[in-house]
């Protein structure tokens, strides 16, 4: 393990309440699970429930689905939606040191911006932090509704330790801390939680590598411990693309456990189908831990195809 001795090891797992988990969401789970607890460490939980679409019955389901395939947790859940004054704290550390800007942007004229020539695909192109204090002093008078706050990024690039990528070093962006509602963003927020879970390891979907060397910077900001990383290859559809809490009713395939169930597939036969999937002949989660070896997992994205039930 890099930068993390075994003893050391915290692993977490973190779902947003926005609708049940679907297999890719479990796989992922179990592996970061087995990452953490194959070192001999610890794994936490925390709900990431600050988004508006989060609701108390999606969180129950998923706890209770976590629990189905064999996944525990060390101590208490952290709940996001409990925590603002934490962010908000944070925040008021970077605003202090002159690394937060206020963004009156809309995301249409954001993502107008990342079409347009040389814009340089899809960051936000810093408009509002070159904005001239007059405009800035118009724009806080008149504007019909408050700002978001970006943080002032100070580099280009930041490296990270990732346990299936090595050393990498990717682009650091001037993400959004708050939205203009009040609301704490998903990059401070998570840099901020894990750091108060003692999270050492962060093993997640692969779509978030783009996202993790700011967030590495925005926690080197903040003086918090660095994190080593695993991003893994995504569960897929027969498409080709990742499955989402939306892909049972795009491809007419069952993806959550509920609906498995439903159809033939009860939540151990999942379980070993996903383990499979890993590279384990075990039949359950804690029976894998022995032999468990992140070389093993495959380095592909992997097709869903539910095994029989049993």
């Amino acid at each position: 393990m890099t930068r993390a001795s075994r003893s050391a090891v915290r692993g977490r797992f973190a779902p947003s309440p926005s609708g049940d988990l679907h297999v890719g969401n479990l796989r992922t789970a179990m592996l970061a699970w087995l990452c953490a607890r194959s070192a001999g460490g610890g794994f936490v939980l925390r709900v990431d429930d600050l988004d508006e679409r989060a609701r108390p019955a999606f969180a129950a389901r998923q706890l209770a689905d976590l629990v189905s395939v064999g996944v525990d947790w060390d101590g208490p859940i952290l709940w996001q939606s409990r925590r603002r004054a934490a962010y908000r704290a944070a925040i008021d550390e970077l605003a202090a040191r002159g690394l937060v800007y206020e963004c009156w942007c809309s995301r249409r004229e954001i993502a107008e911006a990342a079409r347009a020539p040389h814009s340089g695909g899809g960051a936000y192109p810093g408009t509002c932090r070159r904005l001239s204090g007059a405009r800035r002093r118009a724009l806080r008078a008149g504007a019909p509704r408050p700002p978001s706050l970006r943080l002032a990024a100070a580099v280009a690039e930041y490296e990270i330790a990732d346990l299936v990528h090595g050393r990498h070093v990717g682009p650091v962006h001037d993400v959004v801390l708050q939205r203009w509602d009040g609301t704490p963003a998903y990059h401070l927020a998570v840099v901020v939680d894990d750091a108060a879970q003692g999270v050492t390891q962060v093993v997640r979907g692969g779509d978030l590598l783009g996202a993790s060397p700011t967030q590495a910077y925005l926690a080197a900001l903040l003086g918090l411990p660095e994190v080593v990383y695993g991003h893994v290859p995504l569960v897929v559809d027969r498409a080709g693309a990742r499955l989402a809490k939306r892909s049972a009713s795009a491809s007419g395939s069952p993806v959550a456990l509920a609906d498995l169930a439903a159809a033939g597939q009860p939540p151990e036969a999942v379980a070993r189908t996903l383990l499979r999937s890993l590279g384990s002949p075990a039949d359950t989660l804690a029976g894998a831990l022995a032999s468990f070896d992140m070389r093993q997992v495959p380095g592909e994205p992997v097709l869903w195809r539910p095994a029989a039930g049993r």
